[in-house]
C-alpha cells in the first residue's frame, strides 16, 4: 500500500511537472540553460526517490536502480534505436563517457526497443553506454516518459526525451522535462559538476 502511495504522489508530481516545464520555456530573454534551470527548480520530483526499476540490457544483463546505490546515475528515455536524434544522443555520451566515470556517474538510455535491438544499435555505434529495455513501458510510465497526447479528436501513446539525474542515494537531483538531444551530453556532465562542487563557505 505505501509503495502504492508513493507511485501515485510521484505521477502527480510529474503531470505537474509537464506543465511547469511548459511556462518556462515561453519565457522570455532566457538562455537555453537558464531555461532548463528552470524547468528542473520548478520540478516537484526533483529531491524525490527515484521509482526503482528492474530492466534488462542489451546483453540480457538486469540492471535495478537499487543496486546503483553508491554512484550518480544518468537516466535518459528516448523514442528509438538508430535514428538520428536518438544516434546523436547517444553517441555524444559516449565521447563523454570517461568524463562522466571520472564523475562516479553511469549512463542508462531507455525505450521500448528489444534487448536485440539494443545490442544491435551498441554494436553499429560502437556505444559506450548502456541501454535498457521496457517494452511494456512500465518504467517510462512510471518516470512520465510515457504519456498519452491528444490530435483533434484522436489520441495517441508517444515517448518524451527526458533526463534524470540520481544521486548515490536515489534522490532526483535534476530533471530535464523536455530534451534537445544535441549537445545534451554536456549538459548533463557540466550539471553533474555543479551538483558535486562543495559548497561555498558562508
Amino acid at each position: 500500500m505505501v509503495a502504492i502511495v508513493r507511485a501515485r504522489r510521484f505521477a502527480a508530481a510529474l503531470m505537474v511537472a509537464g506543465l511547469l516545464a511548459g511556462c518556462a520555456q515561453r519565457g522570455f530573454h532566457a538562455t537555453p540553460q537558464q531555461m532548463e534551470d528552470a524547468a528542473s527548480a520548478r520540478s516537484p520530483i526533483v529531491g524525490l526517490a527515484a521509482p526503482d526499476f528492474s530492466l534488462k540490457d542489451q546483453n540480457g544483463r538486469t540492471v535495478t536502480l537499487a543496486g546503483l546505490r553508491g554512484q550518480w546515475v544518468v537516466l535518459y528515455f528516448y523514442p528509438k534505436d538508430d535514428t538520428p536524434g536518438c544516434t546523436c544522443e547517444a553517441t555524444e555520451f559516449t565521447k563523454l563517457m570517461g568524463h562522466l566515470r571520472d564523475l562516479n556517474a553511469r549512463v542508462y538510455g531507455v525505450s521500448d526497443d528489444s534487448v536485440a535491438t539494443h545490442q544491435v544499435f551498441v554494436e553499429k555505434f560502437k556505444l559506450g553506454l548502456d541501454l535498457l529495455s521496457d517494452s511494456d513501458h512500465t518504467v517510462m510510465r512510471c518516470y512520465g516518459a510515457w504519456v498519452t497526447a491528444r490530435l483533434g479528436d484522436k489520441t495517441y501513446d508517444r515517448v518524451i526525451r527526458s533526463t534524470m539525474i540520481i544521486d548515490p542515494q536515489g534522490i532526483i537531483r535534476y530533471h530535464w522535462p523536455e530534451v534537445i538531444p544535441e549537445g545534451h551530453a554536456q549538459r548533463v556532465r557540466e550539471k553533474l559538476r555543479a551538483l558535486q562542487a562543495p559548497a561555498a563557505p558562508r
